[in-house]
């Protein structure tokens, strides 16, 4: 049996999250057409947390698009009343994305929507699942660390 480096354990972790994601998509909120959103204006909204400003750069790179894409997404949300671009206080020239009461109402319903349906990670046990939300999170802050 070959012996597996760090490397080629990393990227079979990263291949089985891959697999694991896009088995699950059937999963994802299909109340996203009964709110008339889109699967990624579903997913704009769950990235930003009420209250947390997310700046529309951030946006862009945490979606790997095009800014131009991103503005395009915020416009229909803007038009909708679920999301407000203002400056940020720290750079002016900077847009941030702050959810209205209406869009983190409707985040919170689709974040519901989206828990009423973990059966798969229910499976793990307590600790399994702990374990599978530290690991997680320690991935995401650090990716939320890294300056823009």
């Amino acid at each position: 049996m070959l012996h597996m480096t760090r490397a080629d354990d990393a990227c079979r972790a990263w291949q089985l999250l891959v697999k694991f994601f896009f088995a699950q998509r059937g999963r994802l909120p299909a109340s996203s057409v009964d709110v008339e959103l889109s699967p990624i204006q579903c997913h704009v909204l769950h990235l930003i947390e009420p209250g947390r400003p997310v700046p529309m750069g951030r946006l862009a790179e945490t979606l790997s698009c095009d800014a131009s894409n991103v503005t395009g997404l915020v416009d229909r949300l803007e038009s909708r009343g679920l999301v407000q671009r203002r400056p940020s206080a720290e750079d002016r020239r900077v847009k941030v994305l702050h959810l209205t009461p209406t869009g983190a109402r409707l985040r919170a319903q689709l974040l519901k929507g989206m828990s009423d349906r973990c059966l798969p990670l229910s499976r793990l046990s307590m600790d399994e699942q702990r374990t599978l939300i530290r690991l997680l999170e320690m991935l995401v802050d650090e990716r939320e660390r890294r300056p823009e």
